[in-house]
């Protein structure tokens, strides 16, 4: 985050540092070679479709991640309630393992995803104790086809989610990004007129306040699942 702030704003102090020593600049005539402006401008629309791009795919991923985990969570909640109507003492054996797994996955395996590790072994212990009892109940129990089948359910809205807490952007991109950022930052500041520049300045101001807010935007977004 300091980073990509401190990277857009030496991007607009270099570009206006730039502009107040080349005031000087003369206009463009007719036959005259090409200006800063002619190179930096056809940079600035793919720089700001690019950062449109990511924030979506980004806003994506966090979709994906917070639906898996609504969808894990309805799953667990059901399977605590189907759990009762399996035969003592598998049913008190399952509803406890429920009410930990419940507890251990935003206490153990969100503080990883959000570190990048992925899963937790806490949470799996518990599952794995699902799949025990399920053998002491036997496929021959009314119940046993519906807890193995919510049971599944719930291990592919965890898998969905544990994969959803990976990044969708990578790295290199996102610096990638930044640099663009600070490009198209110092090419606006660097082509702005030599005189009555205030509303320009403060435009441009604005405008990279913007575009570094999206970015961080897309930094927080990208990190924040489960």
């Amino acid at each position: 985050m300091i980073t990509t702030v401190v990277a857009a704003v030496c991007a607009l102090a270099l570009g206006l540092f730039f502009t107040w020593l080349l005031k000087r600049r003369r206009h463009i005539e007719p036959g005259e070679p090409i200006t800063n402006s002619d190179l930096t401008s056809p940079m600035e629309t793919p720089a700001v479709l690019l950062l449109a791009f990511v924030l979506v795919v980004a806003a994506e991923s966090y979709s994906a991640a917070d639906e898996a985990a609504r969808v894990e969570a309805n799953v667990v909640d059901h399977f605590f309630e189907v759990s009762e109507f399996a035969p003592e003492p598998a049913a008190r054996v399952l509803q406890g393992s429920t009410v930990c797994y419940a507890r251990a996955v935003p206490a153990h395996e969100w503080p990883n995803m959000e570190e990048g590790s992925g899963t937790s072994p806490k949470p799996s212990v518990w599952s794995t104790r699902f799949r025990a009892v399920f053998e002491e109940i036997g496929a021959a129990d009314p119940v046993f086809e519906t807890l193995v089948e919510m049971d599944a359910r719930r291990s592919e809205a965890r898998s969905e989610r544990v994969a959803q807490s990976v990044p969708a952007i990578l790295e290199i991109l996102y610096w990638f990004m930044v640099i663009t950022l600070a490009v198209t930052v110092m090419a606006f500041a660097f082509n702005l007129p030599a005189r009555k520049r205030a509303v320009e300045v403060a435009t441009l101001v604005v405008l990279t306040t913007l575009f570094t807010l999206r970015l961080l935007l897309i930094r927080d977004v990208d990190r924040r699942v489960g």
